[in-house]
C-alpha cells in the first residue's frame, strides 16, 4: 500500500455519535474533537445517524446502522484520514451487541484507536467476542480508568501492550469559587432513567430536613430518549410521587430543561455536593464524576469502580450500594462539616488539572502521532 507521508499534524477520522444527538458519548466525542483541533489536528467526523439533522461542517458523513453500503462508505471515509479514532459502546452500532463495528474496523487501512467506554465485568459470550475482535483489529485500545484497564487486560483475551489509560476529559473551572444562593443544594445530573439511583437520595432527604437551611436535592437533565420513547415521563413522575410520599416534595426538584455548558457549570458550582448514587456496581467510566471533580466539588457516590478509584485520595465519600444509612450519613457530614467539605473540594481542585480537556486531547494527539510515525516507518 502506498500512503502519503505523515506531516506531524494528523487528520483524525472520528466515528461516534455526535450532536445534536444528546448522549454522554456525543458530548465526549465533540469535546475531544475540539481539543484535538486546538492541538493542531484536522478532525473529520463520521456521525452515527439517529434520524436528526446535523449541520456541523466537521461532519463528513453518517453511518446508517444495518446498511452494508454505509458500513463500507464509513470505512472509506476513515481511510482518507491519517488515523481513525473509533468510540465504542455496545448500543450505538448495528447488529447484535453492535457487532457491525467489527466490519468497519476490518476494512480500515490506517492506524486505529478504539476508545472503550464500557468494559463489562461479566459479558455474554457475544459481548466478549465483540470486544476481543475490536481489540484484535485496533492498534490501540484506550480506557478511562485503571479499573477498566485491569478488567480488559485480565478478563479478556487482549494484547495488554495495546491497552492505554487516558482519563475522561472535562472543562476545568477557571474560578473555583462556590456561588450559593438560598438552600444548600445536593446535585445529580445527566439523562434521567432507571439505574441512576435517584430513589436513594430522595429517601435520604427525609432525614436531612432537620438540618440548617433545609437542604434541597436538584436532579437536572432530560429523560433519556430511549426511556422517553418506551415509557414517556412515567419514570420522572414516579420519582415525584416518591418525593411526595416521603414528605419531601418541596425539597426535591426534578428539572427538565436542557442545560448548556455555562448553565451546567454554574449549577455545579452552586452545589454543596454532587451525588452519584448509581445502581451499577460495574461502571468503570463516569463523565459526571469527572465533571464534578473538574469543577472542584465534593462528591458522594455509591461504590462503582470509577468512583472508588477517583475518589480514593479524598475528593469524595464512597458508600456501599445497599447501605442507605451510610448514604444519609455521608450527605449529612458533607452538609454539616465545613472542614470536611472544604478538604474534599480542595482535593478535587488538586485532581482537576489531570482531566482538563486540553491535557486529555494532547495525550490522544500524541498517541495518534506516534501510531502514524510507526506506520510510516514500516512503509
Amino acid at each position: 500500500m502506498t500512503r502519503r507521508g505523515f506531516s506531524g499534524s494528523p487528520t483524525i477520522g472520528v466515528l461516534s455519535t455526535h450532536p445534536p444527538t444528546r448522549c454522554g458519548l456525543a458530548t465526549f466525542s465533540s469535546a475531544l474533537s475540539r481539543g484535538l483541533r486546538a492541538g493542531g489536528a484536522t478532525v473529520n467526523t463520521v456521525r452515527i445517524a439517529d434520524g436528526s439533522t446535523c449541520d456541523d461542517t466537521e461532519v463528513v458523513g453518517e453511518l446508517i446502522s444495518g446498511s452494508a453500503a454505509s458500513v463500507a462508505a464509513t470505512a472509506e471515509l476513515l481511510n482518507r484520514c491519517d488515523v481513525a479514532l473509533v468510540q465504542h459502546e455496545y448500543g450505538i452500532y448495528g447488529g447484535p451487541d453492535g457487532d457491525e463495528v467489527v466490519d468497519i474496523l476490518r476494512a480500515l487501512r490506517v492506524p486505529t484507536i478504539v476508545v472503550a467506554h464500557t468494559v463489562v465485568r461479566e459479558p455474554t459470550a457475544h459481548q466478549r467476542w465483540v470486544l476481543e475482535a475490536i481489540a484484535a483489529e485496533a492498534d490501540q485500545i484506550v480506557v478511562m480508568s485503571e479499573a477498566a484497564s485491569g478488567r480488559l487486560s485480565t478478563g479478556y483475551d487482549v494484547d495488554r501492550r495495546k491497552v492505554a489509560m487516558i482519563p475522561h476529559g472535562a472543562a476545568v473551572a477557571t474560578d473555583f469559587r462556590v456561588r450559593r444562593a438560598g438552600r444548600p443544594t445536593l446535585l445529580s445530573w445527566g439523562l434521567l432513567g432507571p439505574g441512576k439511583g435517584i430513589e436513594r437520595v430522595i429517601d435520604a432527604m427525609a432525614s436531612l430536613q432537620n438540618l440548617p437551611g433545609r437542604p434541597r436535592y436538584v436532579v437536572a437533565g432530560r429523560t433519556h430518549p430511549k426511556v422517553l420513547a418506551a415509557q414517556g415521563e412515567a419514570y420522572r413522575e414516579s420519582l415525584r410521587e416518591r418525593a411526595r410520599s416521603r414528605g419531601v416534595a418541596d425539597a426535591v426538584n426534578l428539572e427538565t430543561g436542557y442545560l448548556g455548558a455555562e448553565s451546567l457549570r454554574a449549577l455545579i458550582q452552586s452545589a454543596a455536593a454532587v451525588v452519584l448514587p448509581y445502581d451499577s456496581t460495574d461502571q468503570v467510566t463516569s463523565g459526571v464524576l469527572v465533571e464534578a471533580i473538574a469543577k472542584g466539588r465534593p462528591v458522594v457516590a455509591t461504590a462503582f469502580p470509577h468512583a472508588v478509584e477517583l475518589l480514593s485520595s479524598g475528593a469524595g465519600i464512597v458508600v456501599n450500594h445497599q447501605d442507605p444509612d451510610a448514604l444519609e450519613l455521608a450527605l449529612r457530614r458533607v452538609l454539616t462539616q465545613p472542614g470536611l467539605a472544604g478538604a474534599m473540594a480542595a482535593e478535587a481542585r488538586h485532581l482537576a488539572p489531570s482531566v482538563d480537556w486540553p491535557v486529555v486531547a494532547d495525550t490522544y494527539l500524541a498517541l495518534a502521532q506516534r501510531l502514524c510515525a510507526s506506520r510510516s516507518a514500516l512503509l
